[in-house]
């Protein structure tokens, strides 16, 4: 099938449901909406907090693999939290990252991908970002979800899968 249709044809599994559009003040406080992105592949990947060790490792997994990624399909990275902008520009620069960091503060965009549940820590239940990744197609549609994402190797998973859907 074309990416046109409606699912690609390899041995993943797609969703391919219209992503939740959504309006988050990024680093430097500027407005990003997810329509600003149709026509380019987003990885969009939700996480729990900055500064925390599993994010920074992700987020530098992320910031290694950026051009990789970027090769394929024009696609961009997008993080997404409930820390402030302010909390944001400061992880960026501590850890040189290279791509958006969005604010959700009221995590109304993390409960709309199903991002915001009840987690288990320390033998008590607590509501939280739970590291999940959408990887969005050109038309704003999911291609894929990953639930429970591996911060350490995550970012070879969005290559390896972006590939194979630019070959499909």
């Amino acid at each position: 099938m074309s990416r046109g249709d409606t699912e690609y044809e390899c041995d993943m599994v797609y969703v391919m449901k219209q992503a939740p559009d959504f309006t988050l003040l990024d680093q430097a406080g500027e407005a990003h909406s997810l329509r600003d992105y149709f026509g380019q592949w987003v990885v969009l990947y939700f996480y729990p907090k900055d500064e925390t060790p599993g994010c920074t490792k992700e987020a530098c997994s992320f910031r290694d693999a950026r051009e990789a990624i970027a090769e394929l399909g024009n696609a961009v990275v997008l993080g997404i939290s409930k820390d402030s902008p302010e909390s944001h520009q400061k992880f960026a620069e501590k850890h040189g990252l290279n791509f958006t960091l969005l604010s959700d503060p009221d995590h109304a965009v993390a409960a709309a991908y199903d991002s915001w549940d009840p987690k288990f820590f320390w033998g008590k239940t607590l509501l939280g970002t739970k590291r999940n990744t959408f990887l969005i197609d050109p038309s704003g549609a999911i291609a894929k979800e990953y639930l429970g994402v591996d911060p350490a190797t995550h970012a070879t998973e969005i290559i390896a899968d972006l590939k194979a859907l630019q070959n499909a």
